[in-house]
């Protein structure tokens, strides 16, 4: 194996590339004390050492500091890692590690999200929310099923009569046009078509 170049990423880190791929980040220090220069030998003595010690360590304290700092779902994390130039395997043991001591955990972290977000946020869009965070669908919906169930359908609904209110809005007292052009605004902030439909029929001002 050939160190083929060696890029200086910041004043104390230095991107290593190994038989012209990428393969690890090092600090200064590091490099200097493997003596690694570009156009020579990496041994595999030093490489293993690198890749089972040096940056396994570094990689699931990072990943504890991170979580420390604030909750992150599977990708996020694995993202944050990615950043830092981890190679993949490191990564994903990095990971295995924090999930099997439970500071990792996308169904509570889906959990929390729901019951912070439910009375000010539509289903829809919490729902697109959490998959953008990369929770897998199926997880967002059981967990949603576990934490909100019916009491979903009284949550839109309350929102959809705040924003009603927000825009003095009066179903009773709007044109068929009115109501067409709200409930397009209803539905762009991720409100269910049935739950939309059910509150135009409501009189606001008996509410």
């Amino acid at each position: 194996m050939t160190v083929t170049k060696i890029t200086e990423i910041s004043k104390s880190k230095l991107k290593i590339t190994i038989d012209e791929e990428f393969a690890f980040v090092l600090y200064k220090g590091e490099l200097h004390h493997y003596r690694l220069q570009e156009g020579e030998e990496i041994s595999d003595e030093v490489y293993s050492e690198i890749m089972e010690e040096i940056l396994p360590k570094r990689a699931k304290l990072r990943a504890m500091n991170l979580l420390k700092a604030r909750a992150y779902t599977e990708k996020q994390l694995t993202d944050k890692l990615r950043e830092g130039g981890y190679p993949e395997s490191i990564i994903e043991d990095a990971i295995s590690y924090v999930i099997s001591y439970g500071y990792l955990n996308d169904r509570f972290y889906a959990a929390d999200y729901i019951e912070y977000n439910k009375e000010t946020r539509s289903r829809t869009q919490i729902f697109n929310s959490l998959i953008q965070k990369g929770i897998p669908k199926e997880i967002v919906e059981e967990v949603w099923e576990e934490n909100v169930q019916e009491e979903g359908k009284d949550l839109e609904q309350k929102q959809i009569l705040s924003w009603m209110k927000k825009k003095n809005f009066d179903p009773a007292m709007a044109s068929y046009e009115e109501k067409q052009k709200f409930s397009a605004f209803l539905y762009r902030k991720g409100f269910q078509i049935d739950a939309i439909r059910c509150a135009l029929l409501l009189d606001i001002t008996s509410i």
